[in-house]
């Protein structure tokens, strides 16, 4: 059947869209871009048809949605940072197909989940900008999924990202990459000083545990990682409480997946938040999952 080919946690701060502008700021993420083209690189050599995107700047009060309409075009202005990212122009290919197999296998294994392929829904920067960096030619087709989830369970959002995997592997005829879009810590600058912390995290605090995470990540120590990943949402201000890197490690075996990770983009900090580009060696899942 289908084949997960790539995973990974990637950046979309609006800074690399800001970047390619004339300006104090110009070329300032440069090492971004280029990480997310080299991901690109490897799914095309990979032979992948689908980009899956946990966004976490879609939020949903109720249950998991999948954006999985035949088509996605248009402006996009960011009404959250309407000066970083604005009057940016995207069309991509869409798969209703696979993204209504995810919610049937979701929705099979109790995890509540609605695919929408018949909707005005549009696409959020957590999958607009990644997109304008791996897929300006239109080579991969497109599903977004609310990562931004307020009222639900991390573990939950795990076997969530199970299901995903399950739907790919035993259901759909293709090859597919997904992608956890989010930052690690993700606490903005205090208004007024946004400029201060243009290249910066906003807390040694908050870049000590950071740093630390990512050497866990590349020292495959998911064991320890999953059981602080709830605190670790909440006391650093994860990104969408970090469903996204819960439905991640959910499709690749959760506190069993042993793989360290490969930097692609080292960490960085950006508006006060820490990021990073990771690709996460898809490996068989453990036999119980």
């Amino acid at each position: 059947m289908g084949q997960l080919a790539l995973a990974a946690k990637i950046t979309h701060v609006p800074s690399m869209y800001l970047s390619e502008f004339p300006g104090p700021n110009f070329g300032c993420r440069e090492a971004a871009i280029n990480g997310h083209k080299e991901i690109d690189r490897r799914c095309r050599a990979l032979g992948v048809d689908t980009l899956v995107v946990f966004d976490v700047h879609w939020q949903v009060n109720s249950e998991y949605h999948i954006n999985c309409g035949p088509e996605f075009g248009g402006t996009y202005t960011s009404n959250e940072l309407p000066h970083f990212i604005k009057n940016m122009p995207y069309a991509y290919p869409g798969n209703p197909a696979l993204g209504h197999l995810i919610a049937d296998v979701a929705n099979e294994m109790g995890v509540k989940t609605r695919a929408h392929s018949d909707t005005t829904l549009e696409l959020a920067y957590g999958t607009l900008v990644p997109m304008r960096y791996m897929n300006a030619d239109q080579h991969y087709k497109v599903i977004s999924i609310s990562g931004w989830c307020d009222w639900h369970d991390l573990r939950e959002s795990g076997r969530f990202g199970l299901a995903v995997r399950r739907a790919i592997e035993q259901r759909y005829e293709g090859t597919v990459a997904v992608f956890a879009s989010g930052s690690l810590s993700h606490h903005f600058a205090d208004n007024g000083r946004a400029p201060e912390f243009m290249h910066k995290v906003y807390d040694p605090f908050l870049e000590q545990v950071d740093r630390r995470v990512v050497q866990l990540w590349e020292a495959g120590e998911w064991k320890t990682f999953v059981g602080m990943l709830p605190m670790y949402a909440e006391k650093c201000w994860g990104e969408g409480d970090m469903h996204d890197t819960a439905m991640l490690l959910g499709l690749l075996g959760w506190d069993r997946y042993t793989a360290p990770v490969e930097i692609i983009t080292p960490y960085f900090g950006s508006s006060g938040t820490g990021q990073i580009n990771a690709i996460f060696p898809v490996t068989p899942l453990p036999a119980e999952a």
